[in-house]
């Protein structure tokens, strides 16, 4: 295994959670197994009524209390509260590859140009025969609808990494008191305006098919992703969006330096 060295960026992973110990505890355990371990591991703790907190502390994370309920508020908790050079972001109930943080890590270390790095999935429960069709069916979807209202890539909250100084660079504009917005989803629209969010295809997730047993999971997850496009409009409505997007790639090739990417 290795570590960051005075040469190589430091790494923070970031795991928001709520009432879900057991899962935690199968997340911290695969991160502890890392080729790359993290600098440090942060666990925001959403209020939970149960040992999610002590689960953390026992496998040597940092736990940072955020009291507002929902994922947007207990997300931005975490990488505000994170001190390394990059953040890592996935879910208790994720367990990642051993490769995950030194491929996101390098990746990043890399390409300089490059904000963010976002993943894929694959399902690990739920009936073995429907996993793979049905990762790549919600995945597809979630492109389906976050490409043309984006005009890039969106980040996949399970499996994504971003430099510290990008978070700083639009930490006041992302929607993180807003409950019923998907926070990835919100973070891409205001990364990828003028940030580059790239996908690497190395960087292994496996993550729960639980979401999805209800149908008023799947349900809301729908509606919070219209949400989550619509607060963004008309400023971002996409022909608008569009062409920022496409002013400020002209202006990265003209060699313009922005306040925003200067330190990335």
């Amino acid at each position: 295994m290795t570590a960051a060295t005075p040469t190589t960026p430091t790494v923070s992973v970031v795991i928001p959670v709520k009432d879900d110990a057991e899962q935690l505890r199968g997340c911290l355990r695969a991160l502890s197994l890392q080729t790359r371990l993290p600098d440090e591991i942060v666990v925001v703790d959403n209020a939970s009524t149960d040992d999610s907190a002590a689960v953390a502390r026992a496998a040597g994370a940092r736990v940072v209390r955020c009291d507002v309920p929902g994922i947007p508020p207990t997300a931005a908790t975490g990488y505000d509260a994170a001190t390394g050079d990059l953040i890592l972001r996935l879910d208790a109930d994720s367990r990642p590859g051993h490769h995950w943080v030194e491929a996101m890590s390098g990746a990043l270390a890399a390409r300089p140009d490059v904000a963010a790095y976002t993943g894929g999935a694959r399902f690990v429960d739920g009936p073995r025969a429907l996993r793979a069709p049905l990762a790549v069916l919600y995945l597809s979807a979630y492109l389906a609808v976050a490409v043309p209202a984006l005009g890039h890539l969106p980040l996949f909250g399970s499996n994504l990494a971003m430099r510290a100084s990008a978070w700083r660079a639009v930490r006041d504009r992302v929607h993180r008191d807003d409950p019923e917005v998907h926070d990835d989803f919100d973070l891409a629209f205001h990364l990828g305006e003028r940030h580059r969010i790239r996908y690497l295809r190395d960087a292994r997730m496996g993550v729960s098919m639980r979401p999805f047993r209800a149908g008023s999971g799947f349900g809301r997850r729908v509606r919070r992703g219209f949400r989550s496009v619509l607060v963004h409009w008309p400023a971002d409505f996409p022909p608008v969006r569009w062409q920022k997007i496409l002013y400020h790639r002209l202006l990265d090739r003209a060699g313009a330096v922005r306040p925003e990417v200067r330190t990335l």
